[in-house]
């Protein structure tokens, strides 16, 4: 048991596996503002062309 115990301390594979799984979190998250924030000016734009177009 001891030794199990010392081989999982050591270990560090899991910890590389949840460092990624943190930074593609923050990408997505960041691909989200971003995309909100787009989507927006988009609206905004699409928007001003129908009024445009109407009148």
């Amino acid at each position: 048991m001891n030794k199990l115990v010392k081989r999982f301390l050591i270990e560090d594979r899991g910890v590389t596996a949840i460092e990624y799984a943190l930074i593609a979190g923050l990408i997505a998250a960041a691909i989200a503002t971003v995309v909100g924030s787009v989507s927006t000016n988009i609206q905004a734009v699409f928007t001003t062309v129908a009024a445009a177009i109407k009148t």
